[in-house]
């Protein structure tokens, strides 16, 4: 299987750069940038099936701008950053959240029981 995805009319080998999707409710056609996921009852097209694309009479074409703008420095930046911050560990708290006793230990597992609630009336 190849790694780029090609346009779904008969015979065109050309990479396909657009997605095409039906919202039948409304009778309109979407046009719109390649998906990111191969979705079905959608059809990936080339850049020239795309430009020539016309729609049943009723219905009407809908084109998205394309994302064909490279994202910024900084862009990629933020990016780089965020990711950062997911991969940190988070700070250890010491000890377990809720109310156990440790009754026993084997290596670096813990038996635990659960404390007897307070129970004051």
């Amino acid at each position: 299987m190849s790694p780029v995805r090609s346009c779904s009319r008969t015979a065109c080998r050309q990479p396909a750069v657009f997605t095409l999707t039906y919202v039948y409710a409304d009778s309109t056609a979407v046009l719109g940038p390649l998906a990111t996921y191969v979705e079905p009852h959608c059809y990936d097209l080339c850049a020239e099936h795309a430009e020539r694309l016309t729609a049943p009479r009723g219905w009407e074409v809908v084109r998205l701008p394309s994302e064909s703008v490279a994202p910024s420095g900084d862009d990629l930046e933020a990016l780089a950053n965020a990711v950062r911050e997911a991969a940190r560990p988070a700070p250890a708290a010491g000890e377990p959240v809720g109310q156990a006793v440790e009754v026993g230990r084997r290596g670096h597992l813990r038996v635990l029981k659960s404390a007897q609630p307070n129970r004051e009336r």
